[in-house]
């Protein structure tokens, strides 16, 4: 049986790895799917298409959360916390359009809700905000083996390296949202 409490955002913050490992820590979140969003070109995308820059398609999560727990508000401020919003297609060495920062609206309410929040962090970072606010096109789950990443490779050199820290600073600005619910 479905929780009908249950919502779903969808969210670019560089790769989705990252994006995704932080996510899960997260208490009210229930499940977190890498994927693909915003492209143009036609057909489900694969990892070697999206990396080369040319379907337009967004590294992206799509974060299932019960409300009732974590407000889809909280959610995105953790969201603009653990990656860097003030960088235009890059996070880190991740260069490139399919990194961009960007949150994929399932509604008007989640617009302005993610209009309302980068207003509302536009002072906490030493650059302007890039983060792009688009309404959701077609997601694409990610290849099976882009799943939870982090999880099955923590001593890979990525995670050690890129995804480790950014877990670490979700756990230090946030620690009252961490944990099972």
């Amino acid at each position: 049986m479905s929780n009908p409490k249950v919502e779903v955002a969808t969210l670019g913050g560089g790769c989705f790895w990252c994006t995704e490992a932080v996510l899960q820590e997260v208490r009210g979140v229930q499940k977190v799917v890498s994927g693909y969003t915003g492209g143009k070109a036609p057909g489900r995308p694969t990892y070697r298409e999206v990396c080369s820059g040319l379907t337009g398609h967004a590294e992206v999560v799509q974060v299932s959360f019960d409300p009732d727990v974590l407000s889809y508000h909280d959610l995105l401020v953790i969201f603009m916390t653990t990656h860097d919003p003030t960088t235009l297609n890059r996070q880190g060495a991740d260069v490139g359009t399919q990194y961009r920062s960007v949150i994929y609206y399932h509604n008007e309410e989640q617009k302005r809700v993610a209009e309302e929040v980068i207003e509302e962090l536009k002072d906490s970072f030493d650059a302007p905000i890039v983060t792009e606010v688009s309404p959701l096109a077609p997601f694409y789950e990610a290849e099976e083996y882009h799943q939870n990443y982090y999880r099955n490779n923590p001593r890979q050199g990525y995670c050690s390296y890129v995804i480790s820290p950014k877990i670490n600073k979700l756990r230090k600005l946030h620690a009252d949202k961490l944990g099972k619910a």
